[in-house]
């Protein structure tokens, strides 16, 4: 025996009540809009779209500048005013100045100036090392990184035989060896300067060329280093030795 079950009656005509529902659950809800403030404070100085009053408004920076206005420059772009910022070089440690004193002072290997070379520096010597890098190349040799690594070597070795010379009694570092050894480069670099216009074949010509820059080199870096240094003078035949070593070799560089 089977049951019969009452199904409700389904109205499907559409009727303005059923319409409503459904226009009622199909329409989207409004996005979320946040409430804003009624005012916005002024006493903020970042908040605030008046430059005058902004820098006016800002405190003291720690080294005692404030934020200049746009009113304090002649006209109305608010650009910074760099009149009393040091020059670039400065600021890195580059005098071109003294780097020219101290390259003409080497010129004259009789008497040289050390007062000029006190301040020791490496600004010169790595400007001197980029221009005779520059004429290797342009003679057809790649030898940067042989030349610098001879540089760091040459210092290095005057300034152990310098300081085992005079023992206790030696005050001149590494730095001030670099600087020495790098500003006597200069005769080497004009040595190779001058070879590029000397022919390979006049073999007994380049190497007399070679010999007098080696010797205007070791003259004028031998004299410094006696004149800076404390008990130098003692010392002076086997100070003058290690620099004819060390501008033999650039030489030989040069020349082959």
């Amino acid at each position: 025996m089977t049951k019969e079950f009452a199904i409700p009656p389904v109205d499907f005509s559409g009727g303005s009540t059923a319409g409503a529902n459904f226009q009622q659950r199909r329409a989207p809800a409004p996005p979320f809009q946040p409430r804003r403030p009624s005012s916005v404070s002024s006493s903020i100085p970042f908040m605030s779209f008046d430059a005058a009053s902004a820098a006016a408004s800002a405190p003291a920076g720690p080294f005692g500048g404030t934020i200049a206005s746009s009113s304090s420059f002649g006209g109305g772009g608010g650009y910074a005013s760099f009149e009393d910022e040091e020059p670039l070089l400065d600021e890195l440690g580059i005098h071109p100045d003294q780097i020219w004193k101290k390259t003409r002072s080497i010129l004259n290997p009789f008497r040289v100036n050390k007062t000029v070379h006190k301040d020791s520096d490496l600004s010169g010597p790595i400007f001197l090392y980029l221009a005779l890098c520059l004429f290797q190349l342009l003679a057809g040799k790649i030898q940067f990184g042989v030349i610098l690594g001879w540089v760091v070597v040459s210092s290095i070795f005057l300034y152990i035989v310098f300081n085992m010379l005079a023992g206790r009694n030696g005050n001149l570092n590494l730095h001030t060896c670099t600087s020495l050894v790098g500003y006597s480069l200069l005769p080497v670099v004009m040595l190779s300067a001058v070879s590029l216009f000397v022919p390979q074949g006049a073999g007994p010509v380049r190497f007399v060329i070679a010999a007098a820059f080696v010797l205007w080199a070791t003259r004028a870096c031998s004299n410094l280093v006696v004149s800076l240094a404390d008990g130098g003078e003692e010392h002076r035949g086997l100070i003058s030795y290690a620099c004819f070593l060390i501008y033999t070799l650039f030489s030989l560089l040069v020349i082959f």
